[in-house]
């Protein structure tokens, strides 16, 4: 079984590496420990009736038993649903009504859920519920139950890299999710990609974004445990806690989007943290705002790297060198080693040097297609297999690639496209701006015009008149917002994003 079996490689050539800290249940983990995890649950699962590409569905925050499914399902070629724990109940249950998990485990935080969705109609069906600590659901099995299950190791050497290993629904902020299928092949490339990149052995990183998001299972968590690294597992992140935790486990790089490190600049803590183990600090999700990249480099020195990513492609797709992080302010860089990419226009073809089209991309690191929607899948990816991201994109003479908008969230002023993201990264430079975001509004005479809702540095004060006026010394007139709200805090995705739909 060349592929898929992550663990059994792991406990094969570093068996004693700390392979992951699970925070939360103060539990250190060797590589050897983990492969013993996986194949316990691998046994229980393979009685309770799994294959070969049955699916097995988990509702739990971060913990170690993200990853104890996870490996387990890839010794037993079947496929790892990890659900959205911030949906409501009924949410979840139509997607497992989806994909017709076999099992689904859950944690104490959840069994509320959980009891909901045992006693709902879930579709036709036999499952088996697991809880993991806490209050059990009628029939359930205890978690405990699974890591005992004596046996020898499981194998499935018939499992190829074509195969799906994973289903990770899209972020589901903009209409209803799709489950991205995350094949073997995917996982290795992005995992090369990475290393290529980004990794050294005996890296340390953080995993706090949400494990069913891709840049909790595979932007770092993943790749490193392929390169016997050490995953520290957060089950809630605050900043607070993220500064304690660097200092004290010796982290030498993680990720986080903007809104988080400008939450760790704020806090108490920053200034006497160590930072010292740091390697590098990558910043994705949004532009990094330059000031941001200053203070960390005045107080300690460190430095960032940017990069972009999504759900159905890569995650890593384009890196951006810390030399490189303000001559090309706002880039998320260049393709990836095994990337493709272009910028096109309406009738795909591609466009000049320092124009605006739509970004499309073309690897091994492509997901393949969606789950049990061809019509979804034909519509993201064209007959040369580029796959269309739906975000707006232009390339400089340099190669360095800048996101300029996402086509749904670029709005037309009188005329004019307006993007969002471009009045976002001047506000962002002013100093008592902490977060900010820009949506449309109806206008009479104008169609649409832009709404800035802003979140001042905690002690900072500015009024909506100062915004406007910063805004004017560095924009079109017909790009300036209209209207300034003011906010104490903003809606957040579970991976740290600002929600704009909920804003709109």
């Amino acid at each position: 079984m060349y592929i898929g079996d992550w663990m059994e490689r792991g406990e094969r050539y570093w068996p004693e590496n700390l392979a992951v800290v699970d925070l939360a249940r103060d539990l250190r983990v060797t590589y050897r420990q983990l492969n013993q995890r996986a194949n316990a649950v691998a046994r229980w699962l393979r009685a309770a009736g799994v294959g070969r590409g049955d699916r097995v569905a988990l509702l739990a925050m971060n913990g170690v038993e993200v990853l104890d499914l996870f490996f387990a399902c890839g010794k037993l070629g079947a496929v790892f649903v990890p659900l959205n724990w911030r949906s409501h109940w009924r949410e979840v249950a139509a997607v497992i009504r989806q994909v017709r998990p076999r099992v689904v485990a859950f944690d104490r935080d959840l069994a509320g859920a959980a009891a909901e969705l045992a006693a709902a109609d879930l579709g036709e069906g036999e499952r088996r519920w697991v809880h993991i600590d806490g209050d059990a659901v009628a029939g359930s099995t205890a978690y405990d139950e699974l890591l005992a299950t004596p046996g020898e190791p499981v194998q499935n050497p018939a499992v190829d890299d074509a195969e799906i290993v994973c289903l990770l629904f899209t972020g589901g902020t903009t209409g209803a999710p799709k489950a991205a299928q995350i094949s073997y092949r995917m996982i290795a490339w992005n995992t090369l990609n990475t290393v290529i990149h980004e990794l050294q052995r005996g890296d340390v990183t953080i995993t706090h974004t949400p494990m069913f998001h891709t840049g909790g299972l595979f932007v770092y968590t993943v790749p490193l445990l392929t390169l016997g690294g050490t995953v520290v597992i957060m089950r809630k992140w605050t900043a607070d806690a993220m500064l304690e935790v660097i200092e004290r486990e010796r982290v030498t790089l993680l990720f986080c989007v903007p809104t988080q490190y400008q939450m760790m600049l704020e806090s108490p803590r920053f200034a006497a943290t160590s930072f010292a183990s740091i390697r590098f600090l990558t910043s994705g999700g949004a532009p990094l705002p330059v000031p941001i990249i200053r203070a960390y480099s005045e107080a300690h020195g460190v430095v960032f790297k940017q990069g972009f990513g999504m759900t159905e492609f890569g995650p890593g797709i384009f890196s951006m060198a810390p030399e490189d992080a303000e001559s090309h302010a706002g880039s998320i860089g260049r393709p990836n080693y095994f990337i493709d990419a272009k910028i096109v226009d309406e009738a795909n073809s591609p466009v000049a040097a320092g124009e605006v089209g739509e970004l499309v991309l073309r690897s091994p690191v492509a997901c393949s297609g969606y789950f049990e929607n061809p019509a979804a899948t034909a519509a993201a990816f064209d007959a040369g297999g580029w796959f269309h991201t739906g975000d707006l994109a232009r390339a400089d003479a340099d190669g360095f690639y800048y996101i300029v908008d996402r086509k749904k969230d670029m709005f037309i002023s009188g005329g004019e496209n307006v993007y969002p993201v471009e009045i976002e990264r001047v506000l962002h430079e002013h100093p008592a701006v902490a977060l900010c975001a820009v949506v449309p509004i109806a206008d009479e005479r104008w169609g649409e015009v832009g709404k800035a809702v802003i979140v001042l540095r905690e002690g900072a004060s500015a009024d909506a008149d100062a915004l406007l006026e910063h805004c004017r010394a560095h924009l079109a007139r017909y790009k300036i917002p209209k209207v300034v709200e003011f906010r104490e805090q903003m809606p957040l995705s579970p991976a740290g994003k600002i929600l704009k739909r909920e804003l709109r």
